[in-house]
This record gives structure tokens, C-alpha cells and sequence, in this order.
């Protein structure tokens, strides 16, 4: 029997190439794809597309991943700081594919954007710019110091993520300046400060959400992560 396939967004972004200096290009960190493979399940790439459920319908799982700012009209609140790496189609694209794995009770890793997107699509709220007050790390923007980074997290006990990872505290890295400050219906599983660290539900749908980047990191409880959405993905469509 196959894999379980396991979709995984990729983000649309111009970037300079021998075309040009403005190349229109998916791009995806092949971390990911390395993680589902190791996981045991088939890594498919989706871009954007005008029909989510006819690309839900190929898939047992989906991995939400990382990427730009989502715009705060799509949790009710003005444009308060610049935007970095925005893009309309990618937004509508992802809110509508979080909202019919949702519905199929499909199986979600969330990363970073990808936590953010099940959290807005479950009517959650955000934070635009990560600042002291909100009693979070807040890393210099500079590639070796946002790779460098590493602060503890605390999940709750019993929580799905706990049992995952098979620990309660952990180190993890913080490649981010926006946040989840309200996870809608969702349950925030681990904060800190005001921000939203992990989610997942309460009722009968495997997903989980974290704001880090386990794919940038090597630690076995980091990688359970990706095992969680290829056992979860075979269950459902073994079941």
C-alpha cells in the first residue's frame, strides 16, 4: 500500500533569478518534504489553486507551512506595521484550505504561517509586530541570529502535543515577528507571554499548531512532529 500523501503548501514569492530580479517562483524549504519523507509518508507540493476540496480530495494529511504576513482584514483589524512578504492569493488560498481540512477533519501540522492560518480561519486574532510588551524573545532580523535562536516553551500536561513529543518543556527557535494572541475555537497549548507557542482542537480532528520551526531543527521530538500527521493521515484513511 502507498504512503499516506501528505500535502504541503508552498509560498509564491518574486525572487531574483537569471531571468530577472523579480521571478515569479513557488518556494518551499526542502526540510519539509525531508521531514514527511522520514516520517514515512508521500510529500505532494500544492500551489495555489481556485478548487481547495478538489486538492483535499488527493490528500490524507496536509502540512500548512511557513511564509509571509497574513493581513489583518482576514481577523478584522487595520494595517498597523508594514507587511512583509504578503500575498493576497496565498492567503484566501490557505484560509480556505485550513477551513476544508477543518470540515473533512483532516488531518494538520501547522507551522509558523501555517499555525496562523488554522488559528485566523478558526476566528482567532494576531498580533502584527511582536514588541517588549508582549514578553516575548524578539531576535535581531538577521539570518544568523533568527537560525541561532532558541527560547523554552512549556506545553500543557495531557495535551496532544505533550504526548507527541514526548515532553513537557523544550528549546525552540523563534523565526517570527507576527503571533497568535487568540486561537478562535482552537486551544492554545503552550504560550508565552501573550503569545500563542502551540494549538490544537478539543474535539475530533487531528491537528496541531506551533509557531516554531521543527523543520529547521533536528531534535527526535522536534521530527515527532512529522510523524504526527503521517500516523494520524494513515489512520484516517486506513480506518
Amino acid at each position: 500500500m502507498r504512503p499516506p500523501v501528505i500535502g504541503l503548501t508552498a509560498f509564491r514569492r518574486d525572487l531574483p533569478t537569471y531571468l530577472g530580479d523579480q521571478t515569479d517562483l513557488y518556494t518551499l524549504d526542502p526540510n519539509y518534504t525531508d521531514g514527511i519523507t522520514r516520517a514515512g509518508g508521500l510529500p505532494l507540493i500544492i500551489p495555489h489553486n481556485e478548487d481547495p476540496e478538489a486538492v483535499l480530495d488527493l490528500l490524507d494529511g496536509l502540512v500548512m507551512t511557513g511564509g509571509g504576513d497574513l493581513h489583518p482584514e482576514h481577523y478584522g483589524a487595520e494595517t498597523a506595521t508594514e507587511l512583509e512578504d504578503s500575498n493576497a492569493g496565498a492567503d484566501l488560498w490557505e484560509l480556505a484550505l485550513a477551513r476544508g481540512a477543518r470540515a473533512r477533519q483532516l488531518p494538520v501540522l501547522g507551522i509558523c504561517r501555517g499555525m496562523q492560518a488554522l488559528a485566523v480561519a478558526a476566528g482567532g486574532t494576531m498580533i502584527q509586530d511582536l514588541q517588549p510588551e508582549h514578553c516575548h524573545p524578539i531576535i535581531e532580523s538577521t539570518p544568523d541570529a533568527l537560525m541561532r535562536s532558541r527560547h523554552d516553551v512549556t506545553v500543557d500536561e495531557g495535551s496532544e502535543i505533550a504526548r507527541v513529543m514526548g515532553a513537557h518543556t523544550f528549546a525552540v527557535n523563534s523565526i517570527h515577528h507576527q503571533a497568535v494572541v487568540d486561537p478562535g475555537d482552537l486551544v492554545a497549548t503552550a504560550r508565552v507571554g501573550q503569545v500563542v507557542e502551540a494549538l490544537e482542537s478539543n474535539r475530533e480532528w487531528s491537528v496541531i499548531g506551533v509557531q516554531w520551526h521543527p523543520e529547521k531543527m533536528q531534535e527526535p521530538e522536534q521530527q515527532a512532529l512529522f510523524r504526527f500527521v503521517v500516523d494520524a493521515a494513515r489512520r484516517r484513511r486506513d480506518g
